[in-house]
Parts: C-alpha cells; structure tokens; sequence
C-alpha cells in the first residue's frame, strides 16, 4: 500500500478518472461497481459543514454515507470540472466517458478500471514483500481499509458503518484476521525489558490468551513511543514517565530508531550535568544510557538475524 499509495505512483495513472477511482477506493473502501456509478452531486455535509461522499450501495439496494477529507472532496470537484469540460456538461456522472459521442452517457465500467489498475501496478513495477509482482485487485483496497481502522483501535461499529457492512461479522472477520497477525508477529519478535534482558512470553502456555487479551489492552492504552506497559491497566504507575528504568517496560525492534535518537539525547545531558557538576543527574542518566546500551545492542542482534518463518507463514495464509 505504501508504494500504490506513493504521489509519484499515483501520478503515473494517465487518466484522471482512474486516479479518482483509486482514491476514492483507498480512502473510502466503496466497492468498485458503486464508485464507478457515482453521480456529481456525491458531496453531502453535516450541519457542521463536514464533507461526506453519498452513493449508492448497489448489493443492499441503499444509499449509504462515508466521511471524507477536503483533499478527497477537492479532488471530485476537480473531476466535476474535468468532465463538465470534455463535451458531457449534460451529464449527471462523476465519471463519465470522455468519448460521449462513442460511449454515449454512460460511466467508465468495472472492467475497464480494473484492466487499467493491473497495468498500472505492472508500471510502477509494485511487489511484496519477497519481491515478486503484486497481485491488487479494486476489492482488496476496501479490505485494506478495514483492516487499517481495526489496527487504529477504531470500533467495530464504525467500520460496520463506514462499509456499510449489512453483518457484524463481516467486520468481525477484519478484527480477527488482524489479531491473528499481530499476535503472530509479536510472539515471535524478540522483546527486551528496560535493562535489555529477553521477555519470554510461551504463546502455548496456559495463560497464553490472557496474557494476549492483556498486552493488546495494554498496546489501546498505555502506547509509548519507544515500546509497550507491561502493567495491568487497573493499577496505578509508580514512575512519573515512561523511563527506561521501569521494570514493566517492554520494547521491541519497531522501536530502534527511538531508542538509537533517545541515546543521543542521553549524551548530552550527561555531558552537561557533568559540565555543571550535577553528579545526581549524572547518576540518573548513566543508569538510562546503560539501560538504552543494553537495549539497542539485544534490539540490533534481531535485526542481524530476522527469522523468515512469519512471512513464510503469511505467504501459505495467501495474506
């Protein structure tokens, strides 16, 4: 997603109308029949003045409501005006033919979108994460969608709603298929506590899921910048911050760069704390940069040796 989702790719798609389509899959998660059908007057607003996109839901026979960004609401404006001016002022369509005369008024189909974003994938030359060319089909953008709402810890309910999703268990199934990978993925990174000895977490153990059911409240709640609390959320933290003393702090690799720019910083306060003789703070600070010492080094010894057996494993999942 990083790569389609690149200005620079997204530039590469000839056709206006297509680049739209694109966004507005990306952003909005409609299926590709209901875009392709949107009308010009798509553009409804709260009476706080906050854009939405309204269509048709052509599979539940509904009109159905989606937020949208200035940006996205800009940008079908743009494409109004692009129309308007392509000889089909008449029509009523967002994304109508711009050959009027051959296609009559009718809108760009499925199919034609569908051939066009396989050939555009092929030209920014997009692949996974073995490297091999990537498969994108319109469909796989709404669940790309819901599946990224989930991992914002955004409820279930909303994305129900915002895709429009007749079942709670459609949207049910994006919050179990993104456990199920986080959960992969944590269990088999190395993870290293404040003074950098290895976590074992057994993911077979007897208290294997509630173990999990508490790191994933902890990961809602208690997110820090350079790792995760190990601490119950019920009970009350002792320390004034989320310093690399505590004996709850938990890291993983994701968090390097932090921890690598939190040494510099360390550094220099030591430095100057022993410019100006303050041998407390120099004390306090000598404890956290042996501490960010033993981190980054337990950390970068992961990254020399990364197991292969999670993408493996995504691979024979088809994910």
């Amino acid at each position: 997603m990083a790569q389609l989702e690149h200005p620079a790719n997204l530039a590469k798609m000839a056709s206006p109308h297509h680049r739209l389509i694109t966004l507005i899959l990306i952003r909005c998660g409609l299926r590709i029949s209901d875009t392709v059908a949107l009308r010009q007057d798509c553009i409804t607003r709260d009476k706080d003045g906050a854009p939405y996109l309204r269509y048709l839901n052509h599979k539940m026979k509904r009109e159905a409501l989606v937020p949208i960004d200035e940006e996205l609401e800009r940008a079908i404006a743009e494409q109004i005006s692009y129309v308007n001016g392509t000889g089909n002022s008449g029509t009523h369509l967002l994304f109508a033919h711009d050959r009027a005369d051959v296609y009559g008024a009718g809108h760009i189909s499925a199919n034609a979108y569908s051939t066009a974003l396989r050939r555009w994938v092929r030209e920014c030359d997009v692949t996974d994460e073995n490297g091999n060319p990537a498969v994108v089909s319109p469909h796989r953008f709404r669940h790309t969608l819901g599946t990224r709402l989930i991992n914002l810890d955004v409820p279930q309910e909303v994305v129900r709603r915002i895709l429009d999703h007749d079942s709670h268990q459609m949207t049910a199934d994006y919050a179990r298929l993104s456990d199920t990978s986080i959960r992969r993925h944590w269990e088999a990174a190395r993870k290293v506590n404040a003074s950098g000895s290895v976590v074992e977490l057994d993911p077979d153990g007897p208290l294997a899921e509630a173990a999990w059911s508490k790191q994933r409240l902890g990961r809602a709640t208690q997110a820090l910048p350079n790792g995760y609390c190990g601490l119950p959320v019920q009970k009350t933290c002792p320390h004034a911050n989320a310093c690399l003393t505590c004996p709850m702090f938990i890291t993983t690799a994701d968090f390097l760069p932090q921890h690598r720019e939190h040494r510099i910083q360390v550094v220099q306060i030591i430095s100057a704390a022993e410019a100006r003789g303050q041998q407390r703070l120099t004390e306090m600070n000598t404890r956290v940069l042996g501490n960010l010492d033993r981190i980054i080094d337990s950390l970068e010894d992961e990254t020399h040796a990364a197991p292969n057996h999670i993408e493996e494993e995504d691979n024979r999942a088809g994910r």
